[in-house]
This record gives C-alpha cells, structure tokens and sequence, in this order.
C-alpha cells in the first residue's frame, strides 16, 4: 500500500466521537423521535443521511403537551441538533386533525390552576422548548397536519419552514381562555406579518385558514388534503380563489358564508382527509436542504432567526413570572372553564367578570366558581 493511501485511509478510518447529547431519549412516550433516510430531489435515498422526525404522539388530545412531553421535546431537539447524520429535523403531530393545541388544558386545570409556583416552573420547560427549536443546528420544518393553535402555534413559529395541509387552521386562544400568547406568539407575529395583524390574530383569537396564513406570509407552502372521488380538492371551507369582495379587498383564504359555506360542508363530508400531497411537499422542501452546504445553512438559518430570537430572549422570563402569577386569577377561571365545560360551552363568562372587576370585586375561589359553564347555566 503506497504511502498516499495509507494516508487516505487514516483520515477516512472511523474515530471514537463525543456524545454532546444531555441526557438519552427516552424509548417510549407521547413523543416520538425517529431518523427516515434523507432522500434526493429524485427520491433516491441517500446512504448514512437521515432528517430526523419528531412527532408529538397525542391525538386523542389534539396533540397538546404535557409536562412529560415537553421534556422529551427538548432532548428530541438537542438530539436531532447533535446528530452527525441529520441534515433536517421534521416536526410534526399524529394524525390528521392537529399539529398541535398548546399545552395539556387538563393538566392546567387540574394541577397548575392555582399553584403559580408549579406553573412558572413549568414554565421553564416550554421556555427551554422553544429555546432549543430557536438554537436548533439544523433547519427545523414545520409538518402542519391539522390545527396549530395556541402553544402549538407558537411552537410552529418557533420553526423556519412550515409546510401545511389545507385543512389546518392557525391562531391563538389566549385571551379566550384566560392567558395571553407570550409563549413566543406576542414575539413572533409581529416578525412574520406586521404589528395589525398580530393585533388581529392574537388579541381576537379568531383562527386563520392555512391559504390566509399563507397569504399573510405565516407560512412557507399549503397542499390540498381533501380527496372527493379520488382527486385533490382545495379545502372547501374557505374561499381559494382571488376574488376581491364589495370593497376590493381580497378575500383569499377566507371563510364561507351562507350557502357557498353549506355547499362547502357537503363537499367536506363526501372526502376522506390524505397527506400524501403533503408529505411530498415536506420530503421535496428537505431534498433542497439536503444538497446545500451544511454550515453555510446553519450559519443562514442562525442569522435569519435573529429577529425572533431577539424579541423571545428580551421577553421570555418576563413572560414566564407573569404567566405564573395569572394561574391564580384569570387562568385559573380560563383553564377551568374549558376542561370542565360542555363542547357547545368551554369559555369563562367574561360579561360578568368585567361586572365584577368593575365593581371593584376581589379574586377569591367563589369569584371564579361563577364564572365558570355550570355558573352560566343558573343565570
């Protein structure tokens, strides 16, 4: 063997690596992590390459987080960051009707609701979750397979690419249910649509369609998920062509009303949901990834979240005392009200509650017992 290979195969002979990881994944949970084979634009697969995928694995709860979740999100992150063989991390939700609903409203309401010390170091967790999709060494895409609403829209911004299929629908629910979005919302929207829009979105809590989020620039692309007879239609819910109302505005990616929306129900029921076109649309967006330079992406990536990162690190603790100091008034009522409510009924009765406060009434447990569903009903 002549010196020159000899050389060659030194350099080229596998070494002992560092493990940088904090802690292993857990095997099992509500939170799955898993490396699919990085493939080319042509679909070939490429050997000792992978994007690695992680899905929250709780449909039966729209995909919501609970504490333990939260926990295996961060080192699923950390672990796809690390990993040597990951060109792109995927994070998506089970199933086809959420991406993700924010955190466990049943947890809330049942454990934190009322003990702002537990809840503010909860919030510790979701901070660090958030922190670790921001410093993520690898581009993060967005799998929207249904809704992403409330934390899971914050979570879904926190990523720099977001893929959806045409069903989903985005927004915050936070001044509905006793928070408010500053678990990234209040710091990300104004970043990617402008201060009147997140104005519009995250104080009205009125949910954006996946064409809207995507004509609002929320989004990077929207596929089709309905099928009717076989064949791919846009989701018939909203308008999806560029048509201008009575006073020229576009109204691209709104709802419909009246019979054109009764019409679009029926259409709806005669389909079957189908992510296929979706999951195309995400593995051609990471092909493109894939033939890129590896640091000159990270270093674009890490540069092009700097506005995010910026208003997240300047708010988040701030944030986090806040929210955990609201778990003992509004939260308490807002997280109580939508797990023990009706689905026809899960809000606080805000009318009496602005009485109240202007009457000068104090917080107290009876304040917040009638305000909930069951109080409403006795009125």
């Amino acid at each position: 063997m002549s010196q020159k290979t000899e050389a060659v195969a030194r350099a080229t002979a596998p070494r002992h690596l560092v493990d940088h990881d904090l802690a292993p994944l857990p095997a099992t949970g509500a939170v799955r992590f898993e490396k699919r084979p990085a493939r080319r634009p042509d679909g070939a697969e490429v050997p000792g390459l992978y994007d690695a995928w992680i899905t929250l694995d709780n449909p039966s709860q729209f995909n919501s987080y609970t504490t333990e979740m939260v926990k295996k999100v961060i080192l699923a992150f950390r672990a796809a960051s690390n990993a040597r063989d990951v060109v792109t991390v995927v994070f998506t939700g089970a199933g086809d009707k959420a991406f993700c609903t924010g955190g466990n409203t049943k947890e809330y309401a049942e454990y934190y609701a009322g003990n702002p010390q537990e809840y503010r170091q909860y919030m510790r967790l979701f901070n660090d979750m958030v922190s670790a999709i921001l410093a993520c060494d690898k581009p993060v895409v967005c799998r929207v397979n249904g809704m992403r609403i409330g934390g899971g829209q914050e979570l879904g911004m926190a990523c720099d690419f977001t893929v959806a299929q045409d069903l989903a629908r985005f927004g915050q629910a936070g001044p509905k249910h006793g928070s408010a979005p500053v678990g990234g919302a209040t710091d990300f929207l104004p970043v990617l649509v402008g201060g009147e829009r997140a104005m519009e979105t995250g104080v009205l809590c009125e949910p954006w369609s996946a064409h809207r989020a995507y004509r609002e620039g929320m989004i990077t692309d929207v596929v089709p998920a309905l099928k009717v007879d076989g064949k791919f239609v846009p989701n018939p819910l909203v308008v999806t062509d560029r048509l201008l109302d009575e006073y020229g505005r576009f109204v691209h990616g709104e709802p419909k009303t009246g019979q054109a929306l009764e019409e679009g129900k029926a259409v709806l029921k005669r389909g079957v949901v189908d992510l296929s076109l979706l999951d195309e649309r995400v593995a051609r967006l990471c092909a493109k990834l894939l033939l890129t330079f590896p640091d000159c992406t990270t270093k674009t990536i890490e540069e092009l979240r700097k506005p995010k990162l910026e208003a997240w690190n300047a708010n988040k603790e701030s944030s986090r005392a806040w929210l955990g100091l609201n778990m003992m008034t509004e939260a308490r009522a807002g997280f109580r009200a939508f797990n023990e409510g009706t689905k026809e009924d899960r809000e606080a009765d805000f009318v009496a509650l602005r009485q109240a406060l202007a009457r000068g009434t104090p917080w107290s447990p009876e304040l917040t017992e009638s305000l909930l569903p069951a109080a409403k009903g006795g009125r």
